[in-house]
Protein backbone atom coordinates (compact mmCIF):
# COMPACT_ATOMS: atom_id res chain seq x y z
CA UNK A 1 0.00 0.00 0.00
CA UNK A 2 1.77 3.39 -1.33
CA UNK A 3 1.43 6.82 -3.05
CA UNK A 4 3.23 6.59 -5.93
CA UNK A 5 4.00 9.96 -8.15
CA UNK A 6 5.37 10.49 -11.92
CA UNK A 7 6.28 14.38 -12.64
CA UNK A 8 7.04 15.91 -15.58
CA UNK A 9 8.09 19.59 -15.14
CA UNK A 10 10.01 22.55 -15.35
CA UNK A 11 13.41 21.07 -13.52
CA UNK A 12 14.10 18.68 -15.62
CA UNK A 13 11.74 19.26 -18.88
CA UNK A 14 12.14 22.22 -21.59
CA UNK A 15 9.06 23.45 -23.15
CA UNK A 16 9.62 21.60 -26.45
CA UNK A 17 8.81 18.42 -24.20
CA UNK A 18 6.21 19.61 -21.60
CA UNK A 19 4.12 20.68 -24.44
CA UNK A 20 3.77 16.78 -24.98
CA UNK A 21 2.64 15.89 -21.87
CA UNK A 22 -0.01 19.37 -21.68
CA UNK A 23 -2.93 17.03 -21.30
CA UNK A 24 -6.24 17.45 -22.43
CA UNK A 25 -8.71 16.62 -19.82
CA UNK A 26 -10.34 13.87 -22.06
CA UNK A 27 -6.46 12.74 -22.28
CA UNK A 28 -6.35 13.55 -18.41
CA UNK A 29 -9.43 10.87 -17.89
CA UNK A 30 -8.20 8.71 -20.21
CA UNK A 31 -4.81 8.12 -18.34
CA UNK A 32 -6.80 7.91 -14.63
CA UNK A 33 -9.30 5.10 -16.94
CA UNK A 34 -6.03 3.16 -18.12
CA UNK A 35 -3.81 3.39 -15.08
CA UNK A 36 -7.03 2.02 -13.14
CA UNK A 37 -8.26 -0.64 -15.48
CA UNK A 38 -7.00 -4.08 -14.33
CA UNK A 39 -7.18 -3.48 -10.38
CA UNK A 40 -3.11 -2.63 -10.06
CA UNK A 41 -3.46 0.64 -8.94
CA UNK A 42 -6.84 1.99 -7.16
CA UNK A 43 -6.20 5.77 -6.92
CA UNK A 44 -5.52 8.28 -9.60
CA UNK A 45 -5.41 12.06 -10.19
CA UNK A 46 -3.31 13.79 -12.78
CA UNK A 47 -2.34 17.41 -12.29
CA UNK A 48 -1.56 18.98 -15.60
CA UNK A 49 -0.47 22.88 -15.43
CA UNK A 50 1.84 25.22 -17.69
CA UNK A 51 5.09 24.42 -15.83
CA UNK A 52 4.34 20.22 -14.65
CA UNK A 53 2.61 16.97 -15.20
CA UNK A 54 2.22 15.01 -12.17
CA UNK A 55 0.47 11.47 -12.35
CA UNK A 56 -0.57 10.81 -8.34
CA UNK A 57 -1.46 7.19 -7.61
CA UNK A 58 -2.33 5.01 -4.45
CA UNK A 59 -1.80 1.11 -5.35
CA UNK A 60 -1.94 -2.10 -2.55
CA UNK A 61 0.51 -3.52 -5.18
CA UNK A 62 3.32 -4.50 -3.33
CA UNK A 63 6.45 -4.52 -6.09
CA UNK A 64 6.70 -0.47 -7.13
CA UNK A 65 8.19 -1.77 -10.16
CA UNK A 66 4.95 -2.88 -11.44
CA UNK A 67 2.85 0.41 -10.47
CA UNK A 68 5.89 2.46 -12.18
CA UNK A 69 5.74 0.62 -15.10
CA UNK A 70 1.87 1.23 -15.71
CA UNK A 71 2.62 4.65 -15.17
CA UNK A 72 5.52 4.98 -17.28
CA UNK A 73 3.52 3.01 -20.27
CA UNK A 74 0.07 4.97 -20.12
CA UNK A 75 1.81 8.34 -19.75
CA UNK A 76 4.25 7.78 -22.78
CA UNK A 77 1.76 6.64 -25.10
CA UNK A 78 -0.52 9.10 -24.61
CA UNK A 79 2.66 11.91 -24.94
CA UNK A 80 3.70 10.41 -28.36
CA UNK A 81 -0.07 10.63 -29.13
CA UNK A 82 0.51 14.31 -29.05
CA UNK A 83 3.80 14.12 -30.50
CA UNK A 84 2.50 12.50 -33.96
CA UNK A 85 -0.45 15.22 -33.59
CA UNK A 86 1.84 18.42 -33.14
CA UNK A 87 4.20 16.73 -35.89
CA UNK A 88 7.25 17.29 -32.98
CA UNK A 89 10.61 16.09 -33.74
CA UNK A 90 10.35 12.21 -32.50
CA UNK A 91 11.80 11.13 -28.95
CA UNK A 92 12.55 7.23 -28.74
CA UNK A 93 12.34 7.91 -24.51
CA UNK A 94 11.07 10.59 -22.06
CA UNK A 95 12.74 8.47 -19.36
CA UNK A 96 15.45 11.60 -18.74
CA UNK A 97 12.73 13.61 -18.25
CA UNK A 98 10.52 12.16 -15.41
CA UNK A 99 10.79 12.28 -12.02
CA UNK A 100 9.62 9.34 -9.90
CA UNK A 101 8.63 9.80 -6.01
CA UNK A 102 7.63 6.46 -3.81
CA UNK A 103 5.87 7.23 -0.15
CA UNK A 104 7.11 10.00 1.82
CA UNK A 105 8.95 11.68 -1.42
CA UNK A 106 5.29 11.67 -2.99
CA UNK A 107 3.62 12.78 0.06
CA UNK A 108 6.55 15.82 0.79
CA UNK A 109 6.41 16.83 -3.15
CA UNK A 110 2.94 17.34 -2.80
CA UNK A 111 2.74 19.40 -0.24
CA UNK A 112 5.43 21.98 -1.78
CA UNK A 113 3.84 21.80 -5.03
CA UNK A 114 0.46 22.51 -3.97
CA UNK A 115 2.34 25.55 -1.53
CA UNK A 116 3.66 27.27 -4.88
CA UNK A 117 7.33 26.13 -3.16
CA UNK A 118 7.82 23.75 -5.97
CA UNK A 119 6.85 26.39 -8.79
CA UNK A 120 9.03 28.58 -11.27
CA UNK A 121 7.67 31.43 -9.24
CA UNK A 122 7.79 30.56 -5.34
CA UNK A 123 4.54 31.29 -3.55
CA UNK A 124 2.80 31.86 -6.81
CA UNK A 125 -0.95 31.75 -6.41
CA UNK A 126 -2.33 29.95 -9.34
CA UNK A 127 -1.13 26.38 -8.09
CA UNK A 128 -3.57 26.17 -5.44
CA UNK A 129 -6.44 26.44 -7.49
CA UNK A 130 -5.04 24.08 -9.86
CA UNK A 131 -4.41 21.30 -7.39
CA UNK A 132 -8.01 21.49 -6.56
CA UNK A 133 -9.20 21.42 -9.64
CA UNK A 134 -7.46 18.02 -10.43
CA UNK A 135 -8.64 16.54 -7.53
CA UNK A 136 -12.07 17.73 -8.14
CA UNK A 137 -12.04 16.42 -11.79
CA UNK A 138 -10.81 12.72 -10.58
CA UNK A 139 -13.35 12.88 -7.47
CA UNK A 140 -16.11 13.86 -9.86
CA UNK A 141 -15.05 11.14 -12.26
CA UNK A 142 -14.74 8.53 -9.52
CA UNK A 143 -11.17 7.79 -10.12
CA UNK A 144 -10.00 8.27 -6.50
CA UNK A 145 -11.25 7.41 -3.00
CA UNK A 146 -10.38 7.79 0.82
CA UNK A 147 -6.44 7.75 0.60
CA UNK A 148 -5.64 10.58 -2.38
CA UNK A 149 -9.14 12.34 -1.17
CA UNK A 150 -7.51 12.67 2.34
CA UNK A 151 -4.02 13.07 0.90
CA UNK A 152 -4.68 16.43 -1.12
CA UNK A 153 -7.30 17.60 1.46
CA UNK A 154 -4.23 17.39 3.85
CA UNK A 155 -2.14 19.50 1.24
CA UNK A 156 -4.36 22.35 0.56
CA UNK A 157 -5.50 22.78 4.64
CA UNK A 158 -1.67 22.77 4.91
CA UNK A 159 -1.08 25.60 1.91
CA UNK A 160 -4.23 27.15 3.13
CA UNK A 161 -2.07 27.86 6.73
CA UNK A 162 1.04 28.66 5.09
CA UNK A 163 -1.18 32.14 2.96
CA UNK A 164 -2.48 33.06 6.37
CA UNK A 165 0.45 32.45 8.46
CA UNK A 166 3.17 33.77 6.08
CA UNK A 167 3.76 36.47 3.23
CA UNK A 168 4.91 33.84 1.09
CA UNK A 169 2.19 34.92 -1.26
CA UNK A 170 1.29 38.56 0.08
CA UNK A 171 3.40 39.84 -2.76
CA UNK A 172 1.30 38.02 -5.43
CA UNK A 173 4.01 37.37 -8.29
CA UNK A 174 3.16 34.94 -11.41
CA UNK A 175 3.82 33.88 -14.61
CA UNK A 176 1.63 36.45 -15.44
CA UNK A 177 3.16 39.41 -13.54
CA UNK A 178 6.16 38.03 -14.90
CA UNK A 179 5.13 38.82 -18.37
CA UNK A 180 4.29 42.88 -17.94
CA UNK A 181 7.42 42.94 -16.56
CA UNK A 182 9.19 41.52 -19.12
CA UNK A 183 7.42 44.15 -21.17
CA UNK A 184 8.72 47.20 -18.46
CA UNK A 185 12.13 45.88 -18.69
CA UNK A 186 12.48 45.88 -22.98
CA UNK A 187 10.72 49.24 -22.95
CA UNK A 188 11.19 51.25 -19.25
CA UNK A 189 8.43 52.70 -19.71
CA UNK A 190 5.31 51.80 -21.12
CA UNK A 191 3.56 55.00 -21.57
CA UNK A 192 1.48 55.49 -25.00
CA UNK A 193 2.88 51.96 -25.55
CA UNK A 194 0.09 49.62 -27.64
CA UNK A 195 0.02 45.77 -25.34
CA UNK A 196 -2.48 43.19 -26.95
CA UNK A 197 -3.94 40.68 -24.76
CA UNK A 198 -4.83 37.33 -26.65
CA UNK A 199 -6.77 34.83 -24.36
CA UNK A 200 -7.42 37.17 -21.89
CA UNK A 201 -10.72 34.90 -20.22
CA UNK A 202 -8.61 32.47 -19.01
CA UNK A 203 -7.07 32.44 -15.35
CA UNK A 204 -3.59 33.63 -16.26
CA UNK A 205 -4.99 35.94 -19.50
CA UNK A 206 -7.07 37.36 -16.50
CA UNK A 207 -4.59 38.18 -14.42
CA UNK A 208 -2.45 39.85 -17.29
CA UNK A 209 -5.61 42.35 -18.18
CA UNK A 210 -5.63 43.45 -14.48
CA UNK A 211 -2.21 43.71 -14.15
CA UNK A 212 -1.78 45.90 -17.49
CA UNK A 213 -5.18 47.97 -16.74
CA UNK A 214 -3.34 49.14 -13.40
CA UNK A 215 -0.78 50.84 -15.39
CA UNK A 216 -1.02 54.24 -16.36
CA UNK A 217 -0.27 55.15 -20.17
CA UNK A 218 -1.11 51.75 -21.75
CA UNK A 219 -3.05 51.38 -24.85
CA UNK A 220 -4.61 47.78 -24.42
CA UNK A 221 -6.06 45.58 -26.85
CA UNK A 222 -7.79 42.29 -26.01
CA UNK A 223 -8.80 39.31 -28.22
CA UNK A 224 -9.64 35.93 -27.70
CA UNK A 225 -11.52 33.05 -29.79
CA UNK A 226 -15.37 33.17 -30.19
CA UNK A 227 -18.25 35.30 -29.52
CA UNK A 228 -18.87 33.18 -26.16
CA UNK A 229 -15.34 34.54 -25.17
CA UNK A 230 -16.05 38.77 -25.90
CA UNK A 231 -19.29 38.13 -23.95
CA UNK A 232 -17.10 36.60 -20.93
CA UNK A 233 -14.40 39.53 -21.39
CA UNK A 234 -17.26 42.08 -21.14
CA UNK A 235 -18.51 40.86 -18.29
CA UNK A 236 -15.90 40.29 -16.23
CA UNK A 237 -14.25 43.92 -16.87
CA UNK A 238 -16.78 46.22 -18.11
CA UNK A 239 -18.33 49.11 -16.07
CA UNK A 240 -20.43 50.46 -18.31
CA UNK A 241 -24.48 49.07 -18.23
CA UNK A 242 -24.34 48.27 -22.41
CA UNK A 243 -21.05 46.48 -22.19
CA UNK A 244 -17.92 46.55 -24.76
CA UNK A 245 -18.82 46.32 -28.62
CA UNK A 246 -16.04 45.91 -31.15
CA UNK A 247 -14.38 48.58 -31.51
CA UNK A 248 -15.35 50.50 -28.74
CA UNK A 249 -13.26 51.86 -26.51
CA UNK A 250 -13.77 50.61 -22.48
CA UNK A 251 -12.29 50.46 -19.31
CA UNK A 252 -9.25 51.10 -20.80
CA UNK A 253 -9.10 48.92 -23.58
CA UNK A 254 -10.48 47.76 -26.41
CA UNK A 255 -11.80 43.94 -27.77
CA UNK A 256 -10.95 43.03 -31.24
CA UNK A 257 -12.29 40.39 -33.55
CA UNK A 258 -10.05 37.04 -32.95
CA UNK A 259 -9.55 36.71 -36.72
CA UNK A 260 -8.50 40.50 -37.26
CA UNK A 261 -5.62 40.41 -35.06
CA UNK A 262 -2.81 40.06 -37.57
CA UNK A 263 -4.46 43.36 -39.07
CA UNK A 264 -3.00 45.62 -35.70
CA UNK A 265 -0.03 43.72 -35.70
CA UNK A 266 2.12 46.48 -37.24
CA UNK A 267 -0.07 49.31 -34.65
CA UNK A 268 1.08 46.79 -31.33
CA UNK A 269 4.66 46.70 -29.20
CA UNK A 270 3.51 44.48 -27.26
CA UNK A 271 1.54 40.94 -27.38
CA UNK A 272 1.24 38.70 -24.49
CA UNK A 273 -0.72 35.03 -25.22
CA UNK A 274 -2.09 32.71 -23.19
CA UNK A 275 -4.62 30.79 -24.00
CA UNK A 276 -5.66 27.03 -23.89
CA UNK A 277 -5.53 26.20 -26.98
CA UNK A 278 -3.46 23.23 -29.40
CA UNK A 279 -2.55 25.64 -32.12
CA UNK A 280 -0.38 28.77 -32.81
CA UNK A 281 -2.00 32.34 -32.01
CA UNK A 282 0.71 33.67 -33.89
CA UNK A 283 2.95 31.98 -36.48
CA UNK A 284 6.24 33.35 -37.93
CA UNK A 285 4.55 33.38 -41.43
CA UNK A 286 1.21 35.20 -40.74
CA UNK A 287 3.31 38.26 -38.83
CA UNK A 288 5.35 38.73 -41.58
CA UNK A 289 2.70 39.54 -44.11
CA UNK A 290 1.94 42.39 -41.72
CA UNK A 291 4.75 43.34 -39.57
CA UNK A 292 6.83 46.32 -40.91
CA UNK A 293 9.79 46.00 -39.09
CA UNK A 294 9.27 48.07 -36.04
CA UNK A 295 10.73 46.75 -32.66
CA UNK A 296 8.37 44.21 -30.86
CA UNK A 297 8.10 41.76 -28.01
CA UNK A 298 6.00 38.76 -27.72
CA UNK A 299 5.75 36.64 -24.80
CA UNK A 300 4.02 33.34 -24.32
CA UNK A 301 2.40 32.27 -21.23
CA UNK A 302 0.84 29.15 -22.73
CA UNK A 303 1.75 25.49 -23.11
CA UNK A 304 1.73 23.93 -24.95
CA UNK A 305 3.44 27.41 -27.06
CA UNK A 306 0.65 29.72 -28.92
CA UNK A 307 3.50 31.95 -30.35
CA UNK A 308 5.68 29.95 -33.26
CA UNK A 309 9.33 29.91 -32.41
CA UNK A 310 10.86 31.48 -35.14
CA UNK A 311 8.88 34.59 -34.40
CA UNK A 312 11.31 35.12 -31.78
CA UNK A 313 14.21 34.79 -35.18
CA UNK A 314 12.81 38.10 -36.90
CA UNK A 315 14.91 40.36 -36.36
CA UNK A 316 13.64 43.49 -34.16
CA UNK A 317 11.64 40.93 -32.37
CA UNK A 318 12.11 39.63 -28.96
CA UNK A 319 9.82 36.77 -28.20
CA UNK A 320 9.69 35.36 -24.68
CA UNK A 321 8.49 31.67 -23.35
CA UNK A 322 7.62 30.50 -20.40
CA UNK A 323 11.62 28.65 -19.89
CA UNK A 324 12.97 32.46 -20.52
CA UNK A 325 11.09 33.39 -17.85
CA UNK A 326 13.07 31.51 -15.37
CA UNK A 327 15.52 35.06 -14.57
CA UNK A 328 12.70 37.25 -13.20
CA UNK A 329 11.82 34.53 -11.25
CA UNK A 330 14.76 33.36 -9.85
CA UNK A 331 15.13 37.14 -8.65
CA UNK A 332 11.63 36.86 -6.81
CA UNK A 333 12.78 33.35 -5.64
CA UNK A 334 15.59 34.95 -3.99
CA UNK A 335 13.74 37.45 -2.08
CA UNK A 336 11.17 34.71 -0.47
CA UNK A 337 13.79 32.12 0.72
CA UNK A 338 13.31 32.82 4.70
CA UNK A 339 9.23 33.18 3.95
CA UNK A 340 10.02 29.60 2.15
CA UNK A 341 11.23 28.10 5.15
CA UNK A 342 8.42 29.58 7.49
CA UNK A 343 6.26 27.97 4.84
CA UNK A 344 8.46 24.13 4.68
CA UNK A 345 7.76 24.53 8.71
CA UNK A 346 3.66 24.71 8.51
CA UNK A 347 3.69 22.18 6.05
CA UNK A 348 5.88 20.16 7.91
CA UNK A 349 2.85 19.91 10.41
CA UNK A 350 0.52 18.53 7.94
CA UNK A 351 2.73 16.18 6.21
CA UNK A 352 2.99 14.02 9.48
CA UNK A 353 -0.49 14.33 10.61
CA UNK A 354 -1.34 13.00 7.19
CA UNK A 355 1.40 9.99 7.47
CA UNK A 356 -0.01 9.28 10.78
CA UNK A 357 -3.34 8.93 9.19
CA UNK A 358 -2.13 6.91 6.12
CA UNK A 359 -0.10 4.92 8.56
CA UNK A 360 -3.25 4.01 10.46
CA UNK A 361 -5.19 2.86 7.41
CA UNK A 362 -2.77 0.47 6.43
CA UNK A 363 -2.13 -0.95 10.22
CA UNK A 364 -6.00 -1.19 10.88
CA UNK A 365 -6.34 -4.44 10.23
CA UNK A 366 -3.14 -5.77 12.22
CA UNK A 367 -4.95 -3.90 15.10
CA UNK A 368 -7.99 -5.33 14.50
CA UNK A 369 -6.58 -8.90 15.25
CA UNK A 370 -4.45 -7.58 17.89
CA UNK A 371 -7.61 -6.31 19.72
CA UNK A 372 -9.24 -9.63 19.51
CA UNK A 373 -6.11 -11.58 20.57
CA UNK A 374 -5.55 -8.99 23.57
CA UNK A 375 -9.38 -9.53 24.43
CA UNK A 376 -9.48 -13.02 24.54
CA UNK A 377 -5.92 -13.59 26.39
CA UNK A 378 -7.36 -11.26 29.06
CA UNK A 379 -10.57 -13.99 29.26
CA UNK A 380 -7.75 -16.06 30.10
CA UNK A 381 -5.10 -15.10 31.94
CA UNK A 382 -6.60 -11.98 33.72
CA UNK A 383 -5.54 -7.90 32.43
CA UNK A 384 -3.13 -7.35 35.08
CA UNK A 385 -0.80 -10.25 33.80
CA UNK A 386 -1.66 -9.89 30.36
CA UNK A 387 -1.04 -6.25 30.12
CA UNK A 388 2.60 -7.18 31.85
CA UNK A 389 3.21 -9.28 29.01
CA UNK A 390 2.08 -6.61 26.45
CA UNK A 391 4.93 -4.35 27.51
CA UNK A 392 7.64 -6.44 27.90
CA UNK A 393 7.44 -7.32 24.45
CA UNK A 394 7.50 -3.79 23.28
CA UNK A 395 10.39 -3.40 25.17
CA UNK A 396 12.34 -6.13 23.88
CA UNK A 397 10.93 -5.61 20.29
CA UNK A 398 12.31 -1.36 20.22
CA UNK A 399 14.89 1.01 20.12
CA UNK A 400 14.61 2.82 23.98
CA UNK A 401 13.81 6.14 21.94
CA UNK A 402 10.99 4.20 20.40
CA UNK A 403 9.73 2.48 23.76
CA UNK A 404 9.73 6.13 25.07
CA UNK A 405 7.59 7.04 22.72
CA UNK A 406 5.22 4.68 23.11
CA UNK A 407 4.67 5.07 26.82
CA UNK A 408 4.79 8.57 26.44
CA UNK A 409 1.85 7.96 24.23
CA UNK A 410 0.41 5.91 26.37
CA UNK A 411 0.60 8.61 29.30
CA UNK A 412 -1.14 10.97 27.15
CA UNK A 413 -3.79 9.21 26.35
CA UNK A 414 -4.44 8.14 30.39
CA UNK A 415 -4.26 11.85 30.92
CA UNK A 416 -7.05 12.90 28.21
CA UNK A 417 -9.56 9.72 29.58
CA UNK A 418 -8.61 11.48 33.48
CA UNK A 419 -9.27 15.05 31.50
CA UNK A 420 -12.85 13.84 29.98
CA UNK A 421 -13.65 11.76 33.18
CA UNK A 422 -13.54 14.95 35.25
CA UNK A 423 -15.57 17.47 32.76
CA UNK A 424 -18.26 14.62 32.93
CA UNK A 425 -18.55 15.15 36.50
CA UNK A 426 -18.51 18.72 36.37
Amino acid sequence: MSIQLLSVSHKAAPLQIRELFAFSKEQQLAIMEQLRMDGVIQEAVVLSTCNRTEVYVYSEEENERIVYDRMLTVVSNMAKENQKENESKEEDSFGGYYRLYHGEKAIHHLFSVTAGLDSLVIGEDQILGQVKRAHAFAREHKQCGVYLNTFFRYAVTGTKKVKTQTDLSKTSVSTATLAVKVLQEEYQSLVGKKIMVIGATGKIGSIVLKNLQSINGIKLYVTMRGISAVKKVDDSYSNRKNGCCYGDRCTGYEIIPYEERYHYIEEMDGIISATASPHYTITASHLKRYWKGKKMVFVDLAVPMDIEHEVGQLAGISCYHMDDLSRSARANNERKKEEAIHAKRILRDYEVQFKKWFLFQQSYGMVDEVTNYLEKMIEKKGTKKVLNQFFYQMREANEPEMFANFLQAVKRYQQVEIEEKEEKEE
